[in-house]
């Protein structure tokens, strides 16, 4: 059963009782990484393989997300400043205990790459958070997973150089 989360501002990402953060280097440029997390929702599954479905909810205001498992949430986009920062409120979840949480994706440039770095912010009754923090290295596999799937997908292949037999 569904049920409404605590609204948070963004402030949240710093503020929450548990913060998973983790960080990547991509050699896709920024605007291509911004465009697949904020723009083309529904190639999410194809590279974050523990979303089965991500689709803009209010002309682009929200979104509908299915995780594997059967967890979904409703959520409300609370920063799109394009390809550098996408955060956005989690505004109701059938998942249990979970009492507000935020997502902040912040991108960086590094050379002609990208650095990611995901926040997940939550609050929760204590077997939440208990829960959240020691899934902290599974959350943490599936984001550098989901990065390496979806830098293949952003990257073209390099071919050989000419001459080398490579």
């Amino acid at each position: 059963m569904a049920h409404r989360l605590r609204p948070v501002e963004l402030d949240f990402v710093t503020s929450a009782p548990v913060r998973l953060a983790f960080t990547a280097d991509m050699a896709a440029p920024p605007s291509a990484v911004f465009r697949s997390l904020a723009v083309e929702l529904g190639s999410m599954p194809a590279w974050f393989t523990a979303v089965t479905s991500a689709t803009p909810t209010g002309d682009g205001a929200g979104r509908a997300v299915r995780l594997r498992g059967g967890v979904a949430f409703q959520e409300t986009v609370l920063v799109r400043d394009p390809d550098t920062r996408y955060a956005y409120r989690i505004d109701e979840t059938n998942a249990p205990g979970v009492r507000a949480m935020l997502e902040e994706w912040v991108l960086s440039p590094v050379g002609t790459g990208t650095r990611v770095r995901w926040t997940m912010a939550v609050d929760g009754a204590g077997p939440c958070l208990l829960a959240m923090r020691l899934a902290r290295p599974g959350v943490g596999k599936s984001f550098r997973d989901a990065m390496r799937r979806l830098d293949r997908r952003l990257t073209p292949a390099r071919l050989p150089s000419p001459g080398t037999g490579r």
